[in-house]
């Protein structure tokens, strides 16, 4: 590595401890946000809106750890397919998978609103011969984008709660 290169990583490191830069979220066991283990999530319906709640659960309150809840949150989940890749016979071989979901943050003492939000993300699939290795890699594919989903509600919520401690 050249004396260029040393030196221009060392000036960025300085440069970003003098402009304020702090992490999001702490590293380790700690929670960087004592309000995700303070929120509800109220059921989702149907399988998928389970494993969503599930996978929230377990991103804002990893610990399990019981506090009074002071916030309320509300998912609308919704998938929809379009085939891609068509054969000449009319057969599509490839698929998306949009799953979108929109969210709001109530606080339960006065039920106001404090964030609202939509997620989208868009998983591929392929369109097998066979019916069940379909099935199985668009299981995948639902799993994948449920994960996505619950990661990009967890960043967003982490966002609001960071801009109101600071």
């Amino acid at each position: 590595m050249s004396l260029f290169k040393k030196i221009l990583y060392v000036f960025a490191l300085f440069a970003t401890q003098g402009c304020g830069f702090q992490p999001v979220y702490n590293s380790g066991d700690q929670e960087s946000f004592p309000e995700f283990a303070q929120i509800i999530i109220n059921p989702i319906p149907n399988r998928n809106g389970q494993i969503l709640r599930n996978h929230l659960l377990f991103a804002l309150n990893p610990t399990g750890h019981k506090l009074k809840p002071v916030y309320n949150l509300n998912i609308k989940l919704s998938e929809s397919t379009t085939s891609l890749a068509v054969r000449k016979s009319a057969f599509a071989t490839r698929a998306n998978l949009t799953v979108s979901t929109k969210f709001n943050l109530n606080r339960i003492k006065d039920n106001k609103s404090l964030y609202s939000g939509t997620s989208n993300i868009t998983v591929s699939y392929n369109i097998l011969d066979t019916e069940y290795a379909t099935l199985a890699v668009k299981k995948n594919a639902v799993t994948r984008g449920l994960l996505e989903v619950s990661q990009s509600i967890h960043n967003q919520l982490g966002f609001y709660f960071s801009r109101i401690h600071n």
